[in-house]
């Protein structure tokens, strides 16, 4: 009899999600224009576009955005940045770090 793997011992698994504006819209409040804006900021970066140009962001975005959310009730946008620097989230050039896992408040 052969051994069936379990869900852990497989070597692959589903790629990543990308999420259009409109689904991150829709799961967690916020509007197209503050994602635009937090996007253009450097606060949050697209992974990448659809032929058609629209913007395509990872599943980070969900966990950068909480983030966002908290400290936006004591800090100003450039502070935040700041703080998401030094948390590894996104780089000084304002990209979101894509490898990163933790967000420490």
């Amino acid at each position: 009899m052969s051994h069936v793997p379990s869900p852990n011992e497989i070597p692959w698994g589903p790629p990543p999600k990308l999420y259009r504006v409109g689904e991150i819209v829709r799961h967690t409040g916020f509007s197209r224009q503050t994602i635009h804006n937090y996007t253009t900021m450097g606060l949050i970066k697209e992974r990448e576009r659809t032929r058609a140009g629209h913007r395509l962001y990872g599943e980070e975005v969900f966990q950068t955005l909480a983030v966002i959310t908290t400290l936006r009730e004591s800090k100003t946008l450039s502070e935040i940045r700041d703080v998401l620097q030094a948390q590894g989230l996104i780089d000084d050039s304002g990209s979101t770090d894509l490898t990163s896992g933790s967000a420490t408040l």
